[in-house]
Protein backbone atom coordinates (compact mmCIF):
# COMPACT_ATOMS: atom_id res chain seq x y z
CA UNK A 1 0.00 0.00 0.00
CA UNK A 2 1.25 3.01 -0.68
CA UNK A 3 1.80 5.60 2.10
CA UNK A 4 -0.67 8.30 1.45
CA UNK A 5 -3.41 6.11 0.90
CA UNK A 6 -3.57 4.83 4.33
CA UNK A 7 -5.40 7.79 6.26
CA UNK A 8 -8.16 6.55 4.55
CA UNK A 9 -8.03 2.98 6.61
CA UNK A 10 -8.81 5.24 9.30
CA UNK A 11 -10.84 8.62 8.68
CA UNK A 12 -12.98 9.13 11.53
CA UNK A 13 -10.50 8.87 14.03
CA UNK A 14 -8.27 11.33 12.11
CA UNK A 15 -11.58 13.52 11.69
CA UNK A 16 -11.69 13.20 16.14
CA UNK A 17 -8.04 13.64 16.48
CA UNK A 18 -6.13 15.98 14.00
CA UNK A 19 -5.85 19.59 15.22
CA UNK A 20 -7.20 22.80 13.02
CA UNK A 21 -5.01 25.40 12.03
CA UNK A 22 -4.96 29.21 13.18
CA UNK A 23 -7.34 31.94 12.42
CA UNK A 24 -4.80 33.96 11.80
CA UNK A 25 -2.93 31.47 9.57
CA UNK A 26 -6.36 31.54 7.66
CA UNK A 27 -6.71 34.97 7.77
CA UNK A 28 -3.06 35.27 6.70
CA UNK A 29 -3.66 33.10 3.20
CA UNK A 30 -6.62 35.23 2.07
CA UNK A 31 -4.75 38.40 2.63
CA UNK A 32 -2.15 37.86 0.68
CA UNK A 33 -3.73 35.73 -2.06
CA UNK A 34 -6.35 39.02 -2.60
CA UNK A 35 -9.30 36.90 -2.52
CA UNK A 36 -12.72 38.24 -3.25
CA UNK A 37 -16.27 37.14 -2.79
CA UNK A 38 -16.89 34.61 -5.64
CA UNK A 39 -13.47 33.33 -5.38
CA UNK A 40 -13.13 29.63 -5.79
CA UNK A 41 -10.06 27.56 -3.64
CA UNK A 42 -8.67 24.19 -4.97
CA UNK A 43 -7.77 22.48 -1.60
CA UNK A 44 -5.39 19.97 -2.37
CA UNK A 45 -5.27 16.85 -0.22
CA UNK A 46 -8.47 17.89 1.90
CA UNK A 47 -8.37 14.83 4.49
CA UNK A 48 -11.66 15.22 6.59
CA UNK A 49 -12.00 18.86 5.78
CA UNK A 50 -10.28 20.52 9.14
CA UNK A 51 -8.51 23.41 6.49
CA UNK A 52 -11.51 23.66 4.21
CA UNK A 53 -13.87 24.00 6.77
CA UNK A 54 -11.45 27.61 7.50
CA UNK A 55 -11.86 28.63 4.32
CA UNK A 56 -15.43 27.47 3.60
CA UNK A 57 -16.67 29.26 7.21
CA UNK A 58 -15.44 32.79 5.78
CA UNK A 59 -17.60 32.21 2.33
CA UNK A 60 -15.72 30.79 0.04
CA UNK A 61 -16.19 28.62 -2.80
CA UNK A 62 -14.19 25.08 -2.82
CA UNK A 63 -13.07 22.32 -4.56
CA UNK A 64 -11.54 20.05 -2.17
CA UNK A 65 -9.30 16.73 -3.79
CA UNK A 66 -8.53 14.03 -1.62
CA UNK A 67 -7.85 10.21 -3.01
CA UNK A 68 -9.25 8.64 -0.10
CA UNK A 69 -12.86 7.78 -0.43
CA UNK A 70 -13.87 7.12 3.50
CA UNK A 71 -11.62 10.67 3.65
CA UNK A 72 -14.21 12.31 1.29
CA UNK A 73 -16.77 10.83 3.11
CA UNK A 74 -15.60 12.35 6.02
CA UNK A 75 -15.08 15.68 4.79
CA UNK A 76 -18.15 15.39 3.01
CA UNK A 77 -20.41 15.18 6.58
CA UNK A 78 -18.53 17.45 8.22
CA UNK A 79 -19.29 20.30 5.47
CA UNK A 80 -22.76 20.04 4.62
CA UNK A 81 -23.98 22.94 5.58
CA UNK A 82 -21.74 24.68 3.12
CA UNK A 83 -23.12 24.23 -0.96
CA UNK A 84 -20.17 26.01 -1.84
CA UNK A 85 -17.72 23.17 -1.28
CA UNK A 86 -17.18 20.60 -3.93
CA UNK A 87 -15.05 17.45 -3.52
CA UNK A 88 -13.24 14.76 -6.34
CA UNK A 89 -11.97 11.94 -5.17
CA UNK A 90 -8.33 11.76 -6.69
CA UNK A 91 -4.89 12.90 -6.33
CA UNK A 92 -3.60 16.17 -7.69
CA UNK A 93 -2.04 14.67 -9.83
CA UNK A 94 -4.42 12.04 -11.40
CA UNK A 95 -7.33 15.45 -11.23
CA UNK A 96 -8.37 16.90 -14.71
CA UNK A 97 -8.58 20.26 -14.28
CA UNK A 98 -11.74 22.61 -15.66
CA UNK A 99 -11.18 25.40 -17.83
CA UNK A 100 -11.88 28.11 -14.89
CA UNK A 101 -8.51 28.71 -13.07
CA UNK A 102 -8.44 29.27 -8.99
CA UNK A 103 -7.07 32.22 -7.37
CA UNK A 104 -5.95 29.86 -4.70
CA UNK A 105 -4.34 26.66 -4.43
CA UNK A 106 -3.89 25.69 -0.60
CA UNK A 107 -2.42 22.03 0.87
CA UNK A 108 -2.84 21.56 4.09
CA UNK A 109 -0.36 18.54 5.68
CA UNK A 110 -0.63 16.96 1.90
CA UNK A 111 1.98 18.66 -0.77
CA UNK A 112 4.87 16.03 1.07
CA UNK A 113 2.79 13.48 -1.42
CA UNK A 114 2.52 15.49 -4.47
CA UNK A 115 4.57 14.33 -6.82
CA UNK A 116 7.88 16.56 -7.16
CA UNK A 117 7.91 16.26 -10.72
CA UNK A 118 4.58 17.96 -11.82
CA UNK A 119 3.45 19.57 -8.21
CA UNK A 120 4.74 23.19 -9.12
CA UNK A 121 3.88 22.83 -12.81
CA UNK A 122 0.27 21.89 -12.10
CA UNK A 123 -0.55 24.65 -9.84
CA UNK A 124 0.57 27.21 -11.64
CA UNK A 125 -1.42 25.51 -14.85
CA UNK A 126 -4.97 25.93 -13.11
CA UNK A 127 -4.40 29.08 -10.83
CA UNK A 128 -5.31 32.82 -12.63
CA UNK A 129 -2.79 35.09 -13.70
CA UNK A 130 -2.83 36.66 -10.15
CA UNK A 131 -3.02 32.83 -8.12
CA UNK A 132 -1.70 31.78 -5.01
CA UNK A 133 -0.33 28.96 -4.15
CA UNK A 134 0.06 28.29 -0.13
CA UNK A 135 0.98 25.32 1.69
CA UNK A 136 1.30 24.88 5.35
CA UNK A 137 1.99 21.95 7.99
CA UNK A 138 2.09 21.49 11.66
CA UNK A 139 5.71 20.34 13.01
CA UNK A 140 6.52 18.44 16.28
CA UNK A 141 9.46 20.90 17.95
CA UNK A 142 9.73 20.50 21.22
CA UNK A 143 9.07 17.87 23.94
CA UNK A 144 10.41 17.38 27.88
CA UNK A 145 13.99 15.78 27.15
CA UNK A 146 13.52 12.50 29.31
CA UNK A 147 10.00 11.43 27.48
CA UNK A 148 11.73 12.46 23.71
CA UNK A 149 14.28 9.94 24.96
CA UNK A 150 12.34 7.51 25.79
CA UNK A 151 10.48 7.82 22.74
CA UNK A 152 13.30 7.48 20.55
CA UNK A 153 14.59 4.33 22.60
CA UNK A 154 11.17 2.94 21.63
CA UNK A 155 11.32 3.84 18.08
CA UNK A 156 14.65 2.38 18.20
CA UNK A 157 14.04 -1.06 20.13
CA UNK A 158 10.97 -1.52 17.55
CA UNK A 159 12.20 -0.51 14.40
CA UNK A 160 15.45 -0.02 14.30
CA UNK A 161 15.21 3.65 13.96
CA UNK A 162 14.46 7.17 14.66
CA UNK A 163 14.39 9.45 12.67
CA UNK A 164 13.08 13.12 12.34
CA UNK A 165 9.13 12.91 12.02
CA UNK A 166 7.49 12.78 8.67
CA UNK A 167 6.40 16.36 9.49
CA UNK A 168 9.89 18.31 9.21
CA UNK A 169 9.39 18.21 5.87
CA UNK A 170 7.58 22.04 6.55
CA UNK A 171 10.82 23.33 8.50
CA UNK A 172 12.46 26.13 7.01
CA UNK A 173 15.45 24.29 6.66
CA UNK A 174 13.64 21.49 5.48
CA UNK A 175 13.11 19.86 2.07
CA UNK A 176 10.30 21.65 0.69
CA UNK A 177 11.01 25.73 0.67
CA UNK A 178 14.43 25.10 -1.37
CA UNK A 179 12.15 23.64 -3.80
CA UNK A 180 9.19 26.38 -3.54
CA UNK A 181 11.92 28.78 -4.09
CA UNK A 182 14.00 27.30 -6.70
CA UNK A 183 10.72 26.70 -8.80
CA UNK A 184 10.24 28.30 -12.10
CA UNK A 185 6.49 28.83 -11.96
CA UNK A 186 6.21 30.74 -8.65
CA UNK A 187 7.87 33.87 -7.62
CA UNK A 188 9.05 34.79 -4.31
CA UNK A 189 8.53 32.59 -1.81
CA UNK A 190 6.41 34.15 1.73
CA UNK A 191 6.82 32.54 4.91
CA UNK A 192 5.27 32.64 8.39
CA UNK A 193 5.31 30.53 11.42
CA UNK A 194 2.66 30.00 14.43
CA UNK A 195 3.57 28.54 17.59
CA UNK A 196 1.21 26.97 19.63
CA UNK A 197 0.78 23.75 22.16
CA UNK A 198 -0.87 20.24 21.82
CA UNK A 199 -1.55 18.81 25.20
CA UNK A 200 -2.27 15.20 25.74
CA UNK A 201 -3.19 12.30 27.36
CA UNK A 202 -1.99 8.84 27.54
CA UNK A 203 -5.04 7.99 25.37
CA UNK A 204 -5.20 10.92 23.15
CA UNK A 205 -1.58 10.91 21.78
CA UNK A 206 -2.40 6.86 21.08
CA UNK A 207 -5.27 8.04 19.18
CA UNK A 208 -3.01 10.26 17.32
CA UNK A 209 -0.67 8.01 16.21
CA UNK A 210 -3.03 5.83 15.39
CA UNK A 211 -3.70 8.16 12.54
CA UNK A 212 -0.39 8.47 11.10
CA UNK A 213 0.59 7.05 8.13
CA UNK A 214 4.24 6.01 8.97
CA UNK A 215 2.25 3.77 11.92
CA UNK A 216 -0.57 2.49 9.66
CA UNK A 217 2.23 0.71 7.28
CA UNK A 218 3.62 -0.97 10.34
CA UNK A 219 2.80 -4.61 10.92
CA UNK A 220 0.21 -4.96 13.45
CA UNK A 221 2.25 -6.93 16.02
CA UNK A 222 4.89 -4.21 15.89
CA UNK A 223 2.49 -1.21 16.35
CA UNK A 224 1.31 -2.92 19.15
CA UNK A 225 4.70 -3.34 20.74
CA UNK A 226 4.99 0.06 19.86
CA UNK A 227 1.98 1.63 20.99
CA UNK A 228 1.88 -0.83 24.51
CA UNK A 229 5.74 0.76 25.07
CA UNK A 230 4.70 4.67 24.26
CA UNK A 231 1.63 4.16 26.53
CA UNK A 232 3.73 3.21 29.51
CA UNK A 233 6.05 5.84 29.01
CA UNK A 234 3.63 8.22 29.33
CA UNK A 235 1.95 6.94 32.08
CA UNK A 236 5.16 7.08 33.96
CA UNK A 237 5.61 10.21 32.91
CA UNK A 238 2.30 10.98 35.16
CA UNK A 239 -0.23 10.34 32.32
CA UNK A 240 -0.10 13.38 30.33
CA UNK A 241 2.11 15.79 28.45
CA UNK A 242 2.46 18.83 26.77
CA UNK A 243 4.14 18.92 22.42
CA UNK A 244 5.30 22.09 21.28
CA UNK A 245 4.38 22.92 17.91
CA UNK A 246 4.60 25.09 14.87
CA UNK A 247 2.62 25.47 11.79
CA UNK A 248 4.87 27.31 9.08
CA UNK A 249 2.58 28.37 5.96
CA UNK A 250 4.53 29.12 2.89
CA UNK A 251 3.14 31.25 -0.35
CA UNK A 252 4.18 32.53 -3.24
CA UNK A 253 2.24 34.17 -6.62
CA UNK A 254 2.27 32.66 -9.75
CA UNK A 255 5.63 33.98 -11.42
CA UNK A 256 3.63 35.61 -13.89
CA UNK A 257 1.90 38.04 -11.70
CA UNK A 258 5.33 38.74 -10.52
CA UNK A 259 6.93 40.11 -13.62
CA UNK A 260 3.33 41.79 -14.47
Amino acid sequence: MEQRFAFDQVARAYQAVRPDYSDALIDDVIAYAGLRSGDVILDVGCGTGQATKSFATRGFAMLALDPGPQMIGAAREALAAFPDVAFAEATFEAWSPAATPFRLITAAQSWHWVSPDMGFAKAAEVLASDGTLAVFGHVPVGLDPPLLAQFKQIYQRHIGYQGPPPEAWYLPDGPFKPAFEASAFFGPVTHRCYPWQWRHTTASYLAFLRTRSDHQVMAPAQRAAVFDAIATAIDGYGGAFAFDYETHLYMAHRASAERA
